[in-house]
């Protein structure tokens, strides 16, 4: 990610243009020019906060790299506006303020007036309410509160948002698959917790909910907890939260068979499919993703970081330590 800008100077009357004859232009400030750049003196709290969510989602930023100029007087600029943030991949600026919203009237005329001068720069207004509703939905104070930190991340891989949409669609479609049935969902511990929670919310058919719970040996896979409902008859769905080589989702598979359920399908919020070892019938698929450890809504690291409310990439040296003969 590039190296946010910091600005050095105010621009100077020759930096700016003219009153209007054309369409005015806006007066760029210069940045820092050594080999490891300093960051920028934050004018408020807000914004290195919003520096660091803009890290942790990776999307690059500069900040304050211009200021427009918005008012004229003798020939010369009397008024300027210099925008808090600049994304350059979105080609978007941004503006904070945490003031209340009955106090940012100068604010929004100077929003106004840049749009009304500059109907081609694309400038966001972010209210204080704005500001901690998007920290909540991205999740970003999450990452303190399980203390992973940001730096350990290679990045966000699915967003909250985007993973309650698609559960959404899988509920959507499982209910109209099974009309007129009832349904009998079976999680396998402990990472389905947070997917099937979500997705029995979403599904709208009768339904019941029963726990198998793993453990994997050098002998292979065994049970140590069992279903405590009787499978014999009923419309059965295995929810998993990601299937990786099959070999436990087949042995959970043969096992349910053999208690012959009326049908047998297999859903799954993420599907490693390069991974595979053993082919396995997989009927509802959430995401296909890379073969990279992630963890998050549910999947963890050493029983840690369950509780992101979005799915992230771990760094290979969080967890390098712990591979075998690595």
């Amino acid at each position: 990610m590039g190296e946010p800008k910091e600005v050095i100077r105010n621009p100077e009357p020759d930096d700016v243009p003219s009153e209007p004859g054309g369409a005015p232009s806006p007066a760029s400030t210069e940045s820092t020019s050594s080999s490891e750049p300093s960051k920028p003196r934050f004018a408020h709290p807000a914004e290195a906060e919003f520096a660091a969510f803009l890290d942790f989602y990776r999307i690059r930023w500069e900040y304050e790299p211009k200021a427009f100029p918005l008012r004229w007087r003798d020939g010369r600029v009397a008024e300027m506006f210099r925008p808090d943030f600049y994304l350059p991949e979105q080609d978007l600026y941004v503006e904070l303020t945490t003031m209340r919203q009955s106090l940012v009237t100068r604010k929004n005329r100077k929003v106004r007036r840049l749009r009304q001068l500059y109907p081609n720069i694309n400038i966001v207004l972010l209210y204080r309410k704005d500001f901690h509703e998007l920290l909540s939905r991205f999740g970003y104070g999450s990452v303190h509160i399980t203390s992973l930190r940001p730096d350990q991340i290679e990045r966000v891989l699915l967003s909250a948002a985007e993973i309650q949409g698609r559960v959404a669609e899988l509920g959507q479609q499982i209910s109209a698959d099974y009309a007129g049935e009832s349904i009998l969902l079976v999680g396998v511990l402990k990472g389905i917790t947070f997917f099937l929670a979500d997705l029995s919310r979403a599904i709208t058919r009768p339904l019941a909910i029963d726990y198998l719970q793993l453990a994997h040996t050098g002998e292979g896979v065994h049970i140590t907890k069992d279903l405590d409902l009787d499978v014999r008859g009923q419309h059965v769905l295995l929810v998993e939260d990601i299937v990786n080589t099959g070999v436990s989702v087949d042995f959970v598979l043969r096992t349910l068979r053999e208690r012959e359920p009326a049908s047998l399908r297999v859903c799954t919020l993420l599907d490693k499919a390069e991974r595979r070892l053993v082919p396995v019938p997989v009927d509802y698929v959430g995401f296909t993703i890379p073969n990279e450890f992630v963890v998050g809504y549910g999947l963890d690291y050493r029983e840690l970081y369950r509780n992101l409310p979005f799915l992230c990439v771990l760094k290979r040296e969080v967890y390098e330590e712990a591979l075998p003969g690595e």
